[in-house]
């Protein structure tokens, strides 16, 4: 995977409250739209191939549970260098390919660079993830050390309860507060999009994110009852285009949680590729937050070569 350096990255822009009180979401059309792309056809044959190898690179290999260990991130970050077999390499006749970066937490860094060594990304999730619940000191440490430790981006959470307010100013210093605490290295934000309640509420989180300086929006933490949907990438990739639209700068795109399935991160690609173009179905623009992905791509691409499915457990494991 090539790690983009030169990408004009997000200026941010002042707090512009005329613009939020001009968003409207229509539910019902942004569900309709929805419907259309998640139930049309899909890519066929060596098509489907070409976009899964496509969708590999896109993912953040991710493990965050209670009973991480060292052992556990380093297979994982293992796998993310050699996602596939070397026999499916072989027979696809490609390049061997990698995921778009490893995302764990903090403490789990130290194993990661020991395996990587700068030859993936370091996502560490940061700011009292998943429930961003703790001190405002503690959140802005939290991703100064993790910067420290080696992660490139740090995947912080929003403060859910000011968007539930609508105290739209709070949330944009919050974000602008860790944006610089994350100097070169990239931030996504967490909206857990599934307890903002609306999607007037999604695109207006979204909107002050990105004016505030992230460079990435994201919909979940994985951790809420309901995490990445359709509907919701829709409202979020709209604001990604007008924000572009407005200010020429490109904002990054992540679903994350439940994202399972190969049939669902094509769904996810083909989002991307009809509302905002080739141009952002690269890695510096696009990512899949994920842990069991992989294993179903891998299966999909095994039966692509041989025409049979294999047990998922015959594949290694993160």
């Amino acid at each position: 995977m090539t790690i983009v350096t030169d990408f004009k990255r997000n200026e941010a822009m002042p707090l512009d409250l005329g613009w939020l009180n001009h968003i409207h979401v229509n539910k019902a059309a942004a569900d309709r739209r929805a419907a259309s792309l998640a139930n049309r056809r899909t890519v066929k044959k060596e098509y489907q191939a070409a976009w899964l190898v496509k969708a590999i690179g896109l993912i953040d290999l991710t493990t965050l549970s209670g009973d991480d260990t060292p052992g556990r991130v380093e297979r994982l970050c293992m796998k993310a260098m050699r996602p596939l077999r070397s026999d499916l390499v072989e027979a696809l006749g490609i390049a061997n390919v990698s995921t778009g970066a490893v995302c764990v937490y903090h403490e789990m860094i130290t194993p990661a660079v020991k395996v990587l060594q700068g030859r993936l990304p370091i996502a560490a999730v940061s700011t009292g993830f998943p429930a961003g619940l703790t001190s405002m000191e503690t959140k802005v440490r939290e991703i100064e050390l993790s910067v420290a430790a080696g992660a490139s981006e740090i995947d912080i959470v929003i403060t859910r309860q000011h968007v539930l307010t609508g105290n739209w100013q709070a949330l944009y210093d919050e974000m602008v507060a860790y944006r610089q605490a994350c100097g070169d290295a990239h931030v996504k934000a967490i909206l857990a999009t599934g307890e903002l309640t609306t999607l007037e509420n999604v695109a207006k989180a979204s909107w002050v994110c990105m004016m505030a300086g992230a460079d990435f929006i994201k919909t979940s933490t994985g951790k809420e009852g309901v995490n990445a949907t359709i509907p919701v990438s829709l409202v979020m990739v709209r604001a990604i285009r007008e924000y572009y639209e407005r200010t020429g700068f490109m904002i990054g795109y992540k679903p994350a949680g439940g994202v399972g399935t190969a049939k669902a991160a094509l769904q996810y690609m083909t989002v991307m590729k009809e509302e905002l173009g080739n141009e952002w179905l690269e890695p510096h623009l696009f990512r899949i937050g994920a842990s069991s992905l992989l294993t179903d791509i891998e299966r999909q691409l095994e039966h692509y070569v041989t025409g049979n499915y294999s047990a998922a457990h015959r594949h290694a494991q993160p």
